[in-house]
């Protein structure tokens, strides 16, 4: 299944889609920067790049242009936490000047839950404004003050949903509003619970969300049971069922862990991969991107 068009086009045409993400470390090493790209080359539609989420790294602009010089289609990434509005559509231009046409919108984490807990926040707009913002850059080619743009200006949007916020209505809601501002794409936080994904799932299609945009079901391969509790301790909007982390501690050795945690992913897609309304698979390496191709083999998502 390796790509044959472009992301853009595979959400118009229905396809089913398959992107995964590229995590940057704080690093400048070309070489093992290629070396982590390698393990993204069979993903057939795009790759997520990360911006910022846990602290200082790589720019999600300048890790997808080494995605893009290894002929992988990036998804640049844009949190607003570290923004205002100035420098989030300056950033967004040289992005599509430099021909990266696949933006992921979000808010980002409050930076307590980060490595730099000192820093000062901005959060000048929203995820969801961001996505207005862009849709009226790429409909009349305008500003957020008002102020047209030189050139032309072509982006798909995305946002990212969490099928596990309460209550359901507010959380449809939420994800119905991103979808009225642009978003083409959303993809989902990591479904380890198959039941309440499914439930979500349905009240989106109900709420006429799948006809709006792409829903991608989020992947994350656990590498152990002590990950797991971590991952459920520190992050509220991550929903590991205590039935995962005692299947994860069964497992044994730290290796044997590992191995669970893929087949725990490779069950996940599937179980979810046919339901009504799901577009498609997005596979959160949590930077263990050497994970992906084993996850897509397994699960039958690699054409191989």
């Amino acid at each position: 299944m390796k790509k044959e068009k472009k992301f853009a086009d595979q959400i118009k045409d229905n396809d089913f889609i398959i992107t995964a993400e590229y995590l940057p470390a704080a690093e400048t090493d070309a070489a093992r920067i290629k070396s982590v790209i390698s393990y993204l080359k069979e993903i057939p539609s795009a790759v997520n790049v990360s911006d910022n989420p846990f602290g200082v790294s790589m720019s999600s602009l300048a890790a997808s242009l080494h995605l893009m010089k290894e002929g992988i289609e990036p998804v640049f990434q844009m949190v607003t936490r570290d923004r205002n509005r100035i420098a989030i559509q300056s950033d967004i231009l040289g992005a599509s000047s430099l021909g990266i046409g696949n933006m992921l919108c979000l808010s980002g984490y409050h930076q307590v839950l980060t490595d730099n807990p000192e820093s000062a926040n901005v959060y000048d707009i929203d995820s969801t404004q961001l996505l207005a913002m862009t849709d009226k850059l790429r409909t009349s080619g305008e500003l957020l003050n008002g102020n047209r743009i030189t050139g032309s200006f072509s982006m798909i949007t995305g946002a990212v949903a969490n099928p596990f916020m309460k209550p359901m209505e507010l959380n449809i809601l939420r994800v119905y509003q991103k979808a009225e501002s642009g978003a083409d794409f959303i993809q989902t936080h990591a479904v380890f619970d198959v039941e309440v994904f499914g439930a979500w799932l349905a009240a989106a299609k109900e709420a006429g969300i799948t006809d709006k945009a792409a829903v991608l079901a989020g992947i994350l391969p656990l590498e152990s049971a002590e990950e797991a509790e971590s991952l459920k301790d520190k992050y509220t909007d991550i929903n590991i069922p205590d039935s995962i982390i005692e299947r994860l501690k069964s497992a044994g050795s730290i290796e044997a862990q590992k191995k669970e945690g893929i087949a725990i992913c490779v069950e996940i897609i599937k179980k979810i991969k046919n339901m009504s309304g799901l577009r498609g698979i997005h596979i959160l390496s949590g930077g263990k991107e050497q994970l992906i191709p084993e996850i897509l083999s397994a699960s039958g998502l690699s054409g191989k």
